[in-house]
């Protein structure tokens, strides 16, 4: 993978709160006083850091983002606005953790860009006295804590629906896989999770590591593979996540390929979703991103305020430097052009009128996607 990180060693067990959950990523400096100690008088107070990988337009700027600054202000009401810095470069993001700690945050939580990148600093929180919470991407050093989707489900939920989409294909036909970046230690684990699956019953044509998940380098890799392999002989794309579909869309409409073959993605972004309903990409992984949100909060306030975790926790975690250590995984679902009403739209993701731009209307109707 890269990094020297094995997919993480995840222990369960029952949970006792049935409603607990958490998710994922992007590039985010965000600090806020908390009420603490819950006692008369509440002198003291808890500032919360946040750290993830992207902002703006990016999943983490339009979800994680305001999710879990309600849930901030929620359990900390008089909380002051948030401050935020988001980037998805490795050492501007160690920059902001190191800011963090100088500035004296009381604890964190962190979606690293690079796992080994930020390892010392990480140490460096710890011996500031600063517990981590690792959010959707587990950190190296010592983290006390870890929220985000179990990554092999979702590499199944995609090689599942690869292989249904490709039909009679899905026996010995030939595949393209266009995995995440070899920093993110979850990339190693959907892909492993999707070669549990497709093993055996599919031939792998080409695998690509997504040089820091960028769309432009899937670009590149899906044209070489289109010139290598040839357009006709490539009956279905595995892409790790949405920009790496949306990639590889574009690279088979310069060759003007058609029909496309299918192609897999995650998060459940809205150009994908408009390119499931137009046929271009054949499902996504929903992570319903408020449930992880919430955990992470909840998880990051109890560490600050010197509680325990494990009710919230779910099981626990072994990354290459830490053992045990307190975790919440969530499921994702698989969603394609026949749940998108029962699951993105149901669950306030996006609005029927989001989806359906005028040029989708016919194709929104023959999917049921009406108001």
């Amino acid at each position: 993978m890269g990094l020297g990180v094995s997919l993480p060693a995840v222990k369960r067990r029952s949970l006792t709160r049935a409603s607990v959950a958490i998710s994922v990523a992007a590039g985010l400096a965000l600090t806020g006083a908390c009420g603490g100690g819950g006692g008369e008088g509440g002198g003291d107070s808890l500032s919360v850091g946040v750290l993830l990988p992207g902002g703006g337009a990016s999943r983490f700027g339009q979800f994680d983002r305001p999710l879990i600054e309600q849930k901030l202000k929620q359990l900390c009401p008089r909380c002051p606005a948030a401050t935020v810095a988001a980037t998805p470069e490795p050492a501007v993001q160690r920059q902001q953790l190191e800011a963090m700690i100088t500035r004296g945050v009381d604890v964190l939580i962190i979606a690293v860009v690079d796992a080994k990148v930020l390892r010392s600093t990480v140490g460096a929180a710890h011996r500031a006295g600063i517990p981590v919470v690792a959010y959707d991407r587990l950190a190296q050093g010592p983290i006390s804590g870890y929220v985000t989707f179990d990554g092999a489900t979702v590499g199944r939920l995609q090689a599942e629906g690869l292989l249904k989409a490709m039909g009679t294909k899905a026996n010995g036909g030939q595949i393209v896989m266009m995995n995440g970046a070899t920093t993110d230690p979850n990339a190693d684990w959907y892909k492993q999770g999707a070669l549990s699956v497709l093993k055996g019953k599919v031939k792998i044509g080409k695998s690509y590591d997504t040089v820091g998940w960028r769309p432009e380098n899937a670009y590149v890799n899906m044209t070489g593979a289109i010139a290598a392999l040839g357009a006709g002989s490539i009956n279905g794309v595995l892409a790790a996540n949405d920009s790496l579909a949306g990639a590889v869309v574009s690279a088979f409409n310069a060759t003007e390929v058609r029909p496309l073959p299918p192609i897999t993605g995650q998060d459940a972004d809205l150009p994908a979703v408009r390119r499931i309903v137009r046929g271009d990409q054949y499902m996504t992984v929903y992570k319903p991103f408020k449930p992880a949100a919430d955990a992470a909060v909840e998880m990051a306030v109890a560490l600050g305020r010197g509680e325990p975790v494990g009710s919230i926790a779910t099981g626990t975690v072994d990354s290459v430097t830490t053992k045990d250590i307190p975790a919440v995984l969530l499921p994702s679902i698989s969603v394609t052009v026949g749940n998108i009403k029962d699951t993105l739209v149901k669950d306030g993701m996006y609005t029927i009128n989001q989806i359906c731009t005028a040029k989708l209307r016919s194709a929104c109707d023959k999917a049921g996607l009406t108001p």
